[in-house]
């Protein structure tokens, strides 16, 4: 994309008057040509102009002229006025103004004899400047210092001239500034401003001394006793230090101050070694080396080396001395060669004690810069390198490790920056290590280089620092390098191509890869083809089985990150891939859930049309590469990003104007009536982004082809031209109907989205005009559709509601018809009553009508007619019959509001006298959310009427106010939840008006504080209230109810409306303030309102209970605090710190009696401050997050004062505060300094005795450690993404160290159980919680200061505690202490503490404790990828001499248990810890346990096992199925593993059998999934086994265990028929499946077990019908089996049943629903299909999904030839399953009897006329909130069509083929019935639907779409049957 370039604006000379005539007298001149004259004149025409552009021109004539002058022309006044002139307007222009440039080139073009003249003109003038100038003026003479200085001789000469002065003066500058700052605390704006000065004149003053360099260095030499220069040379180093030393400036001022201290420095000493002397003491902040400084800047440097300075300054001086200094070529002196290494390790020792993330930022940048710098002095140099920088900047080097461990610790750093300095570090540490060592020849050979590749290739994939590092080396030594050290790597980068966080990264290093190693092998390679053959396989070949196997959504990154880069790459490998994909076997299926081989193939043609690699469309769709069939099939696939990569290819294109095909835009119009109801965001959106792209192609392509038809050219080529714009306009109109077509009532949200948003693309790009365009798409649209549109603003979706707002808008005003008196007042009165409803959504839409209504002129008149019709006395404004549209607008809004505001302000008064009555009868929120969204739409700018508007924001704050006031007492009581009595008897309606009357509005907080009790019984009667349901207080005359529901919402939601409607009216109006210079500026809002509504804000924050209440009055409050940091008036700045101090004040001194809330997580309090801390700037110095964070840590940290329930008020708000701020995700990494504190007083907090403070102090933990580790990316809880390095931890919060580790160890003292007491530390808990989320990387190298190793042995302590959960947490946590080459050693350690024989003080929590820590550790070994060979460890000795632990000897279960856990770990084939001797010796001594054990021989029942023999016998039973079903042949043989499975299956507890049964189906699932050839029944599945299992599905009691074996058989069964064995007998396949059908049908109770019969028994009969089709009918169970498969697809069912019963119909497809011999009847085959497009219907998308693969089962004979064998989208499928039935019917000879089965299902289910009724009398007000069971996804609307069509096309045929009457008398009188049922039905709903009032789809839309769709229906099954007879 081209970016123009920001131009400069060009302003016009604006000298005062007085100035003007001086300079304009002092240019006159009589008569005469000379040069000077002529000069004269034309600088007087320049200053008597006032265009900038002219006065431009003008100087630079004068320029010319000036140019020409030559000596002989004398220099009198009139030469020097000109010169005067010019350097008068110079010095007045303003910055970047282009004048000043055309003056500077000017002067700067004078003659050489003029120019001394030119010089002294300029310095004269810029000397006044300088000589007394204000504060004000500041900015401007800074910039013009600047200017001189910027390519401008003239200039640079004058500065010379007058250094001295222009030194003195930027000095005088930044004292100011300096001074300035303390005083604008609080003020942002006014302070960004002065930071932004500040560092002009730092940036000018370095400028200064740059350029007068040699002045300075004479000037010092010529007076070497005491001069001026030295004065103010050391003043403004004195300005800089303070600058350094003062954190409130920002870091870019103080990083420029420390680049001016040294370039200072340099320019006074010049460039030797003493330079380097003095910046190193300045680093060191030691005054040492200051002795060769003159005694000026010695005196100033001491003040920078004061001990307790600020961190930042050696940070800012490093940066200085790189930046300032020269680096390139051989180094002056040994003392610079010390300062070269001096600044990092300056910069690693900042490293620990840093706390921003922003200075964390500056080091990775000053580190990087100081590795380019000692890249360049090596790099220049021809002698050889120093020794010492030799040494110190090799690989392997003490710094060079101190650089990589500071690399390790940064690349996973939160800011981008940091993480991209770091890669740059570390690449030039490689080069450094190249220069440094020249000698080596190639990686390979290169011992640091290896072992570097090889620690960075065992890193885990998820740490993204890898793969910038292994990018570094690829750029270095090539990707041949880096394939031949791990072959996997493309596929291994490709398979992470899923994950999204890591797609970027993982795409980068592929690309760095492919493209070098393709041009490593272009250059050996000799001939052409092989090498590219060879590319192909490493690269192409893995990709394409990434797309056509992997999973659909671990694919998605590929189309967008790697596949163009490869393209972009090679694009001659696209005919590769193409032909490769096309070559696999069955290109439309792969593995379920992934794309196969069509997906994979549109996904490559996608990414390279896009990218241009694809031929354009001319010949044949993309030169023939694809053949139409292939890509219709793909627009209607079941996956939708196949869908998204086909309609992708259609539509996108290199060329923004390549013209369409007939063929792309069929391709359109078959994919889209399939593709509208789309459920997933995600493709939504996909596809408009998608149709954009091509609408644009076709208007770009549109305006190509009308140019072609301009010019002359052939015949063939206009006439081709015409044709195609004729079908772009077919196409475009064929689209607009289309989609106006589907907005019918009762479409999906999701279609009605879709349709909306394509419609509004249509209007952006065409527009819906009707005259003489192009298209005039305006003529397609009918009133009808634009009544379709207006029905979707009624739609309860917001989405809906702004899109249809939008587009009516767009469409032709004569359609929608709003400007038709009548249509107008319907739509009006319609918004209006809507304003009142209780329906909070009700008000939404009543806001988008009156929206839509603005524009219109006649508006006001018909307010009028609604206001005399309602009572109120109303007079709108007039609009003048020429008005403007703004003009029309702005009255329109003036006059809604105003007739709101009245309506409001009368339902507010009524409100004060009864808040019951408002509740039911005029919620006040919904007038106030219209009057906020006209607000909205309105330009408050440039508003004509402002006393009028004035007057209306004064009268809607007033309203805003009496509102909060009516509803405040309930959203304030302690418990607005509960306030109001739910029943709706008449005892507790009495008790509701009588708490009602109690709650006076404005009434004191007495009535919360103090409860007191309603007195039920003894009533006075004069205060009888009535008790019916519905008392009738209203004057209508209707009866109406009130929950306590409706009073609650009513409350809250006014609350949210005046919270929104002051917020708004605060931050869109103009305020009207007075500046401290007197100017005042008008607008519609004061200074004093926006307080008072902060006042008001503040008080609503503070004492309100109702979380929706305070919540959304957060968010008004927010809109406030933004408008007071931007606006211009300084009270209204300084007020959020003022508020801040208050608040703080106040939650300090809070108590119990307080009237802040201390319950609901400190309720609106965090809101309050959050709101206030988040408007301050990101960029200022965050002064008040400082202030605020310090105040609320002290306050959180517990104390020995305050530990009663009445002092730790302040603590909790404090726990509770914290917790919000750390969450707020807008203060970013400011919050980040912040961290350990908190994490401390969490900590600390779980200590106090005070519940209150437990618990906030939990809460806060919480948030803490997703702050830290970040948001959970997985299910698993430990995963390794949400973990960090121990490394990275303390590096980023190094206060944590000393705290954790003490506290660890104070924790870890308690836990000793010898006592066997349990004593259990408050934060032990804690403490594990957060050391088990660190890791230790492979990359920690020893000498860490901050190393793990000090906390493992409190760690293994712990270990030893009473608590069970505490000594796994232990374990856990020990894990990520140990390093992977230290597991084994410490294993052992732990294992010789065991005891080696049973005795009196053996202690179990010890070797429990122990037994965990080793299974954890035993276990992060397996699963580590980079783990060492294994060699002699001593763990099989130590495990064998203790092995009386897992026997009987041992009287704990537990611990034997987790004994037997760690053999099972060890004894399994995956892990080389052990000698394969050592193993067998283990895996005998376990056998032999495992044979003595209770699992083989029970012992006597008498002797229970104890606690915890459950978990030993599943331990029991994990060694035993290792030995019988994962690895039988190291163990022992078939006979021992059938003989284990059989005592396991037969175990008498369910969870051994539960236990046993999930490992046998993962392993034959296994076993399945491998490839056909290579399977056959595994050796332990013997003849035993298999009775044994069925044997079991019979008698099994146990549900879950029932589930799995049914499971487990249903495996079996679909491998081959199973004999069924009941112990010896054999059971019949019939006795069979009636037990599983009751089982099926008794087992309701449990899904799990419910889908497993039902699959189980399905098979069966799927078997039975297959095997014989005829005698099948016979089987007496197979009706009920339909009967129960339909029964399972009914909406009640669970997702699962649902899932499973899809499965299942599609499973019998081929068989029972499309068999050609019925084998289940006609009635139940018919049912069964209804089922199955009931499904189809389903909401839930993987049920749709599930059922809509039938197709893929049907007969191929039975559909036509391009859909066989594809999974198609639901949709889709529901089309062709019922052409499919309609095509069966005439198969089976049944066509009139399915006729009529269909015509029943058009009808609809006969429902009971009272029912319908009821339902609709049913008050909605009752339940504002309850929604029945509704279907979002179904279309009754469109089922119905697509059932019509599908009949009468059948009917057609059959009428057409046989003969024509229908005999049998049944279905004559079947007709005859149907006729009068659907005539009843097509009168009444016709009835009903009259009696609707006008605009009936916002008053009662759920009936209207039902009565309509009842109509649709009977008259649809009318004309079918007339066709019929």
């Amino acid at each position: 994309m081209v970016v123009k370039k920001k131009t400069a604006k060009v302003e016009a000379v604006v000298l005062d008057d007085q100035k003007l005539h001086l300079l304009i007298a002092s240019l006159s001149v009589d008569g005469g040509e000379d040069g000077v004259r002529q000069v004269a004149r034309t600088l007087q025409s320049c200053l008597e102009l006032s265009d900038p552009v002219q006065q431009i021109q003008l100087v630079k004539k004068a320029g010319t002229q000036l140019e020409a002058l030559s000596e002989e022309q004398p220099y009198g006044a009139l030469l020097e006025a000109c010169l005067h002139t010019l350097s008068l307007v110079y010095t007045s222009l303003q910055a970047k103004n282009p004048l000043r440039r055309a003056i500077a080139s000017a002067l700067g073009s004078v003659p050489a004899w003029l120019q001394e003249h030119a010089v002294n003109s300029l310095c004269a003038c810029l000397s006044d400047c300088l000589s007394n100038p204000t504060s004000d003026q500041y900015p401007h003479i800074v910039d013009t210092i600047t200017a001189c200085l910027d390519g401008f001789v003239i200039g640079e000469r004058c500065v010379n001239k007058l250094l001295p002065e222009v030194l003195q003066f930027l000095h005088r500058a930044l004292s100011d500034y300096l001074q300035q700052n303390s005083g604008l605390a609080g003020r942002h704006i006014a302070q960004a401003q002065l930071m932004q000065s500040c560092l002009a004149a730092v940036k000018t003053s370095m400028l200064v001394v740059q350029k007068s360099q040699e002045s300075i260095s004479a000037a010092l030499k010529a007076e070497q006793s005491h001069c001026t220069l030295d004065d103010t040379l050391s003043s403004l180093l004195g300005c800089y230090t303070h600058i350094l030393t003062d954190e409130e400036f920002v870091q870019s001022v103080q990083s420029t101050a420390g680049m001016a201290v040294v370039l200072l420095i340099r320019s006074v000493m010049g460039c030797g070694d003493d330079v380097a002397s003095v910046v190193s003491s300045l680093l060191c902040s030691s005054a040492q080396g200051l002795d060769s400084a003159p005694q000026w800047l010695k005196l100033r440097c001491d003040g920078l080396c004061a001990h307790g300075r600020p961190l930042g300054v050696s940070l800012y001086l490093c940066h200085g001395a790189l930046a300032m200094l020269s680096w390139k070529g051989s180094l002056p002196g040994p003392q610079w060669e010390q300062l070269l290494l001096l600044v990092p390790n300056t910069l690693l020792a900042l490293d620990v004690s840093i706390k921003e993330s922003s200075t964390a930022m500056v080091v990775a940048r000053v580190l990087t810069l100081w590795s380019s710098a000692a890249l360049d002095c090596l790099q220049g140099e021809l002698q050889p390198c120093p020794a010492l920088l030799q040494e110190s900047l090799s690989g392997g080097s003490e710094l060079q490790q101190h650089l990589l461990e500071h690399i390790y610790s940064h690349w996973e750093h939160p800011l981008d920056g940091v993480r991209h300095q770091t890669r740059s570090l570390f690449r030039n540490l490689l080069l450094l290590h190249q220069h440094t060592t020249r000698s080596t020849s190639g990686p390979t050979r290169d011992p640091y280089i290896t072992e570097l590749t090889q620690s960075l290739l065992g890193l885990e994939w998820h740490m993204r620092g890898k793969y910038g590092s292994l990018g570094c080396l690829v750029e270095l030594y090539g990707a041949r390098y880096l394939l031949d050290v791990q072959p996997q790597l493309p596929s291994c980068l490709l398979g992470l191509m899923g994950d999204q966080t890591l797609a970027p990264y993982s795409s980068d290093l592929l690309e760095r890869l492919f493209v070098s190693h393709k041009a490593q092998l272009a250059g050996e390679a000799s001939a052409e083809e092989d090498w590219m053959e060879h590319w192909h396989q490493t690269w192409v070949t893995p990709l394409l089985q990434v797309l056509c196997r992997a999973r659909l959504d671990q694919t998605t990154y590929i189309l967008d990150y790697f596949l163009p880069k490869l393209l972009r790459c090679s694009p001659s490998s696209l005919a590769h891939m193409v032909q490769a994909l096309q070559d696999t076997p069955s290109c439309g299926t792969g593995l379920s859930g992934s794309r196969g081989a069509l997906g994979a193939l549109m996904t490559c043609l996608r990414a390279a049309r896009a990218q241009g690699v694809v031929p354009p469309t001319e010949e044949g769709l993309w030169g023939g590469l694809v053949r139409l069939p292939l890509l219709q099939q793909a627009l209607t696939h079941k996956h939708d990003q196949v869908r998204m990569d086909a309609l992708g290819l259609v539509c996108e294109s290199h060329r923004s104007t390549e013209v369409l095909t007939s063929q792309e835009i069929n391709l359109i119009r078959h994919f889209l009536p399939p593709n509208l109801n789309s459920q997933s965001p995600g493709v939504r959106q996909q596809t408009v982004s998608l149709l954009k792209k091509l609408l644009c192609r076709m208007k770009d392509s549109t305006v190509l082809l009308q140019k072609r038809l301009m010019q002359d050219r052939d015949q063939e080529q206009r006439h081709r031209d015409q044709h195609t714009l004729h079908l772009y306009k077919e196409f475009l109109r064929w689209l607009c109907v289309s989609l106006l077509e589907v907005l019918l009532p009762g479409a999906s949200f999701s279609k009605c989205l879709m349709s909306l948003h394509l419609l509004c693309l249509l209007a952006q790009t065409f527009t819906f005009s009707t005259g003489s365009d192009v298209f005039a798409l305006g003529e397609a649209v009918t009133s009808a559709h634009a009544q379709n549109v207006l029905c979707c603003v009624a739609s309860n979706f917001l989405e809906v509601k702004q899109l249809a707002s939008t587009l009516l808008r767009q469409l032709p005003p004569s359609a929608v018809g709003l400007q038709e008196p009548e249509r107008m007042r319907c739509v009006l009165q319609a918004a209006l009553d809507l304003s009142t409803s209780t329906k909070p959504f009700d008000s939404v839409t009543a806001a988008h009508l009156l929206n839509l209504l603005l524009h219109q002129p006649d508006l006001s008149q018909a307010l009028l007619l609604c206001a005399q019709k309602q009572g109120i006395n109303f007079q709108p404004p007039s609009i003048p019959s020429q008005a403007s549209d703004t003009a029309v607008m702005e009255l329109n809004t003036l006059a809604v509001v105003q007739f709101l505001l009245d309506c409001l302000q009368s339902e507010v008064s009524k409100a004060e006298s009864s808040l019951l009555q408002a509740a039911a009868s005029y919620p006040l929120y919904g007038r106030a959310h219209c009057i906020t969204a006209v607000l909205q739409h309105l330009n408050t700018e440039s508003l004509s009427l402002t006393e009028q508007w004035r007057r209306l924001v004064s009268e809607l704050i007033a309203v805003c106010y009496r509102m909060s006031d009516v509803v405040s007492p309930v959203v304030q009581s302690s418990s607005p939840e509960g306030l109001i009595p739910m029943d709706t008897d008449s005892e507790a309606s009495e008790g509701l008006q009588r708490i009602l009357q109690e709650i006076q509005p404005r009434d004191t907080n007495d009535f919360f504080t103090s409860a007191r009790e309603l007195d039920t019984h003894h009533r006075d009667d004069n205060t009888h209230t009535p008790t019916t349901h519905t008392p009738s207080l209203n004057t209508g005359g209707e009866g109406y109810r009130v929950t306590a529901q409706m009073v609650l919402v009513c409350c809250w939601r006014s609350m949210k409306e005046v919270a929104m409607l002051l917020g708004q009216l605060c931050q869109s109006l103009p305020l009207h303030y007075t500046n401290h210079n007197a100017h005042t500026h008008p607008g519609l809002i004061t200074e004093e309102q926006v307080e008072g509504v902060g006042l008001y804000f503040r008080q609503q924050l503070l004492q309100s209970r109702h979380r929706g209440a305070f919540e959304l009055a957060y968010v008004g409050f927010v809109r406030l605090t933004d408008m007071l940091c931007r606006s211009g008036s300084q009270a209204l700045q300084q007020l959020p710190a003022r508020w801040l101090s208050e608040v703080l004040e106040e939650v300090k001194s809070s108590d119990p009696s307080s009237k802040l809330c201390a319950t609901r997580r400190s309720a609106g309090i965090p809101f309050y401050i959050q709101a206030l801390l988040s408007s301050e700037p990101k960029s200022s110095s965050c002064s008040l997050l400082k202030m605020t964070m310090r105040e609320l840590i002290a306050l959180a940290m517990p104390s020995a004062e305050r530990n009663t329930d009445s002092s730790t008020v302040p603590q909790v708000h404090a726990l509770n505060i914290l917790r919000a701020l750390y969450r707020d995700t807008r203060l970013g990494e400011n919050i980040i300094p912040f961290v350990s504190e908190g994490l401390q007083a969490a900590v600390l907090g779980f200590t106090s005795p005070v519940w209150a403070v437990r618990n906030s102090s939990t809460l806060l933990f919480s948030t803490l450690i997703t702050r830290i580790f970040g948001v959970k990316k997985g299910k698993d809880e430990h995963s390794k993404k949400n973990r960090m390095t121990g490394r990275e931890f303390f590096t980023r919060f190094p206060a944590l160290y000393p705290f954790l580790l003490n506290q660890l160890e104070e924790a870890a003292a308690t836990v000793e159980s010898d006592s066997g007491q349990v004593k259990l530390h408050p934060s032990l808990f804690l403490l594990l919680l957060v050391l088990s989320r660190l890791y230790p990387s492979p990359m920690d190298g020893s000498s860490s200061p901050l190393g793990l190793a000090p906390f493992t042995p409190f760690i293994i302590r712990c270990g030893r505690s009473a608590v069970y959960r505490t000594r796994e947490m232990a374990a856990r946590a020990l894990v990520p202490f140990v390093l992977l080459t230290q597991v084994p050693s410490t294993v052992h350690t732990l294992l010789q503490e065991l005891p080696v024989e049973p005795g009196p003080l053996t202690q179990q929590n010890h070797i429990h404790g122990t037994l965990l820590q080793v299974l954890f550790l035993l276990r992060s070994y397996q699963t580590d990828s980079h783990r060492p060979p294994p060699a002699g460890n001593g763990i099989a000795e130590a495990l064998c001499r203790r092995m009386w632990l897992a026997s009987r000897l041992n009287g704990c279960s537990v611990t034997r248990g987790a004994f037997l856990d760690v053999l099972v770990c060890l004894c399994r084939p995956r892990v080389p810890l052990l000698e394969d001797s050592e193993l067998s010796d283990l895996r005998r001594g376990a056998l032999s346990v495992l044979m003595a054990s209770e699992l083989l021989t029970p012992s006597s029942p008498s002797s229970p096992l104890g606690p915890g023999s459950t978990q030993y016998l599943l331990s029991l039973a994990r060694v035993a199925l290792s030995a019988s079903v994962e690895t039988p042949e190291l163990w022992g043989g078939p006979e021992l593993s059938s003989q284990l499975l059989q005592s396991l299956l037969l175990c008498s507890e369910y969870e051994v059998r539960e236990e046993t049964l999930q490992e046998v189906l993962r392993r034959l699932q296994e076993e399945e999934e491998e490839e056909e050839e290579k399977r056959k029944r595994p050796a332990w599945l013997d003849k035993t086994t298999r009775a044994n299992l069925t044997s079991l599905a019979l008698h099994e009691t146990h549900p879950q265990c029932l589930a799995k074996v049914l499971s487990v058989l249903c495996v079996l069964s679909s491998s081959g028929e199973l004999e069924w064995r009941d112990g010896a007998q054999v059971v019949s396949q019939e006795e069979v499946l009636l037990h599983l059908l009751v089982l099926t049908q008794r087992s309701a109770h449990s899904v799990e077990l419910l889908c497993a019969a039902l699959t189980l028994l399905s098979q069966l009969v799927v078997q039975l019908v297959t095997s014989d089709p005829q005698g099948a009918g016979a089987v007496s169970c197979l009706a009920q089996w339909g009967a129960l498969v339909c029964s399972c697809c009914s909406e009640e069912q669970p997702e699962e049943v649902k899932l499973t019963a899809a499965q299942v119909l599609v499973s019998c497809t081929s068989s029972v629903l499309s068999g050609p011999h019925l084998p289940l009847g006609l009635s139940t085959t018919v049912s069964l299909w209804r089922s199955v497009f009931t499904l189809l219907q389903e909401e839930d998308q993987e049920v749709r999904d599930s059922a809509s693969d039938f197709i893929c089962n049907v007969p191929t004979s039975l559909l036509s030839t391009g859909v066989s064998g594809m999974s198609v989208c639901p949709p889709a499928a529901l089309d062709l399953g019922v052409g499919l039935l309609c095509r069966l019917f005439e198969l089976w000879g049944k066509v009139p009897a399915g006729v009529l089965a269909l015509t029943e299902w058009l009808l609809g289910e006969e429902e009971g006329d009272e029912e319908a009724e009821e339902a609709s009398s049913l008050d909605d007000e009752d339940f504002l909130f309850e929604k029945g069971d509704l279907n979002l996804w179904a279309e009754p609307v469109q089922w119905v069509k697509l059932l019509h069509r599908h009949l009468s096309s059948l009917i057609l045929t059959f009428k057409q083929t046989k003969d024509c009457d229908i005999t049998e008398s049944d279905q004559v009188r079947q007709i005859h019935t149907l006729m009068t049922q659907a005539g009843a039905k097509a009168l009444s709903s016709q009835q009903a639907l009259d009696s609707l009032p006008a605009l009936p789809q916002f008053s009662c839309g759920m009936e209207h779409a039902r009565l309509l769709l009842q109509h649709q229906r009977a008259s649809l099954v009318l004309d079918l049957l007339q066709r019929l007879q």
